[in-house]
Formats: structure tokens, sequence, C-alpha cells
């Protein structure tokens, strides 16, 4: 059953959310309370509906839930869960975004003692890749047969199985093995490698850096595999043509490494790194100043905005009732429009809001008192709070649907219908 739950897990994350969770998708036991109260709320007046079939809704329902999720996360990450803090996140900087890039992670208070890092990348954390054998485009070699193979990754045994066709060439079978490995979605690319008119599979490992207590990221054997066995050494794809290995650095002269290239320094900053340093050109990583800071979070909140309308709006040729819930959250930008477009912040005729950095850094700048000069873009920043929880709690509320029967008024009881038929969309075809 264990297995079952990872594999829809492992669906509904590759799928619906490919975006890095953060620290703000964890909850106390108190807000999952307040989150299943509400259901138990809604779904006690909810009326009684036909159950959504279709595989375009059911992605257009959870895809509306993660986007939802998504613009929540960024007014958290800038403070908006307590309306008091709304922007005041500090921002870093770095001296060469093409090294490293670094965003601040520590609390305010830790902010006002914090000196500037000089870092120094040596090397980056690379991933493991096998080169597979270079073959001409003729017809394979290997008798027409069902064949298999094992790849172990992540102490986990991945066996893969195809067919070998009478006319088949080694393109063709190299080309089935890419589609079948990169579907299978275990933490390897696949790909087709060319020189000189033959072609190679290549094997690349997602994550980086030296695995501990094993000698690879991944193997592939055929050894003990349960078809026929021989495309692993006709194909050469256990030949490791680049080890893995991990990042190296210096953090104000003392050495460091890391299996990514992407770590925390001292729980104050996140950093990823790019690229490597010039000869005793060390980066810098530091605070920006309080008005960098502000219009950072400013412009991070309309990104925000916009990129939730933009994938309400993808939807608009196929989902009719997209429409209403890009006309509310136009509706929450119109509202505080004027406003907004005194601080350079101004509405586009899709719905998006356009930032003139120019106008919105000299209203920083100038402003006296802050609270008071965008007192409207936090009460937009709450409005939109709002819907983004309203969405994430119930998207089939911007699905089309066919009503059966309403519930009796002052009569009708709780029951998890609508929360039911949500979930199991995620696991249609599993259980």
């Amino acid at each position: 059953m264990n297995t079952i739950y990872n594999t829809v897990y492992n669906n509904y994350m590759t799928t619906y959310a490919p975006k890095p969770l953060t620290r703000y998708d964890t909850h106390k036991k108190s807000e999952l309370r307040s989150v299943y109260n509400s259901i138990v709320k809604y779904t006690k007046d909810a009326p009684w509906y036909l159950p959504t079939t279709s595989k375009e809704t059911q992605h257009y329902a959870v895809s509306l839930k993660e986007n939802a999720r998504e613009l929540r996360n960024t007014i958290a990450q800038l403070g908006g869960l307590e309306s008091e803090e709304l922007f005041s996140k500090k921002s870093a900087y770095t001296s060469d975004e093409n090294v490293a890039s670094a965003t601040y992670i520590g609390s305010k208070e830790a902010a006002e003692n914090i000196s500037d890092i000089e870092l120094e990348v040596r090397s980056l954390a690379a991933p493991q890749e096998n080169l597979g054998l270079f073959l001409p485009d003729e017809r394979v070699a290997l008798a027409p047969d069902t064949y298999s193979f094992d790849i172990s990754i992540n102490d986990m045994n991945y066996e893969f199985q195809f067919s070998v066709g009478e006319s088949e060439t080694n393109r063709d079978v190299q080309e089935r093995l890419v589609r079948l490995i990169n579907n299978s979605d275990i933490g390897i690319r696949a790909d087709l490698a060319e020189s000189e008119e033959r072609t190679s599979l290549r094997l690349t490992s997602n994550s980086t850096g030296v695995p501990t207590g094993r000698e690879r990221i991944f193997s592939v054997t055929d050894n003990h595999t349960s078809k026929t066995a021989g495309t692993v050494a006709y194909f050469g794809l256990d030949y490791t043509s680049r080890e893995s290995s991990n990042a190296r650095f210096l953090i104000n002269g003392e050495e460091r490494s890391s299996s990514s290239n992407r770590f925390t320094l001292g729980r104050l900053f996140e950093v990823e790194l790019k690229g490597v340093s010039q000869e005793d050109r060390p980066v810098r990583i530091g605070l920006k100043t309080d008005v960098e800071s502000l219009t950072d979070n400013i412009t991070n909140l309309i990104g925000g905005y916009n990129d939730f309308v933009k994938a309400a709006t993808s939807y608009l040729e196929t989902q009719t009732k997209s429409r209403q819930l890009v006309r509310e959250m136009r509706g929450i930008a119109y509202k505080y429009n004027n406003a907004l477009e005194s601080m350079g912040l101004n509405m586009t005729e899709d719905g998006t809001l356009n930032v003139d950095k120019d106008l919105l850094h000299q209203t920083a700048s100038q402003s006296r008192d802050i609270v008071t000069t965008f007192g409207y873009l936090k009460d937009f920043s709450n409005s939109l709070l709002r819907k983004s929880n309203q969405v994430s709690l119930n998207p089939m509320e911007y699905v089309e649907k066919t009503v059966v029967a309403y519930k009796n008024p002052g009569h009708n009881f709780t029951n998890p219908y609508a929360a039911s038929a949500y979930s199991g969309m995620m696991f249609n075809s599993y259980c």
C-alpha cells in the first residue's frame, strides 16, 4: 500500500507541482483544523453535482489549487501572513549574479548585525553521467525479443522492459528508451548524443554530489533482470563518463564543500552557485538597503499576482468558468487601481500589472511614512491572500459542473462529497 501512495505522490508532485516546496507548506495542527472546519462548513451547504470525469478538467482543478498555493507562498515570503510584517523582508545581493545568487532567509532582528560575506567558488557540484556507445543508424543487431535492464538509484531498483522489432534501427530503440526513462521520472534524464551520424544514449542524474555510502548515484545492469539480457552491453549503458562531484568554495577564506549547488549559510542566506569565480575576485554577499528591499518585495508580489492571472488565463479556451476567476482577480486590482498607478504599478489589457521600477523606487525613497504611502498596497496584498486561500480551499468553484440537487435549507448535513471529489482526482487510476 505504501508503494501505491508513493507512486501517487510522485505523480502528483511531478505533474501538478513542479515548483519546490517551502517552509510555508508545513502547517500547525490549529491551521489544519481551521482548514478542516472550513471544508465542513462549505460542504454542508454545497449542492450535489455530477462527478467530473474529464482528465483536462481534473488537471485544471488541481493546477488551480497549486497556483493558489504558489501565490499564497509568495505573499507569505514577504511577511504577508501578518500585516505588520508585510514588505519588511530584507533582500540579499551578490556582486556577481553569474557566479552566485542569494536570498535572505533570516529574521528581521538578525539582519541588523550582518556583515558582508566573501564567497569564492572553485568548482560546481556535478551530476553523474553515463554515456553509451555511439552506434550508426542501421538495423539493430539485437534479435527480436523482449528485453529488460535495471537501474538502481536512491536505494531503489527499477526494471525497464521493452521490445525490439525485426526492422528497427539502433536510433529507433534508443529514442524509445529515452522516452521510457524520462516518463518514469526516477531522477535520471535521458537524451541522445550525436557524433558523425552516430547516436549514443546518455543518462544524467538529476541530483549532484558524491553520494554517502555508495560509489555512484545510479548504476545500470541486466545481470539479474526478468527478461532477456544484453542491452546494457550492446548500448554501453553501464559506462560512467563523468563521476558526480561536490561543489568546492571558500567562505571568508575558509574552505567548504556541498553536494548541491544550492545551500544555506548560517541560516541567514540561501545561496545558489552558478559559475566559477575568477581568480582573486571573490563574490560579496550582503543585504540591500531598506528602499531596495521594499521595491524588491513589491516587485515579487506583483510577479506572483501576474503569474496567477496568466495561469488562469491559459485555460480560457478550454474551461469556461476560468473567466470568472480572471474577472475576480482583475476586479481586485481595479479596486486599488488609482493607488497602484501612483506607485508605478499599471494595469494592462490582459489584467496583469506592469511595474515602472523607476517610479516605484522614487516613491519608496521619497516617502516619509512607508505605512501610509503603501497602505493601499497592503490592502491589495491582503485581498490576494484571501482569494488564494479561497481558491486553494475550493478550486471546484471555478469548474463547470452539472447540479443534481440542492439541499433542503435548514435540514442539511455535513458530508465529504466536495472534498473527496477533488481528492479523487489525484488518486484516479491508482486505487
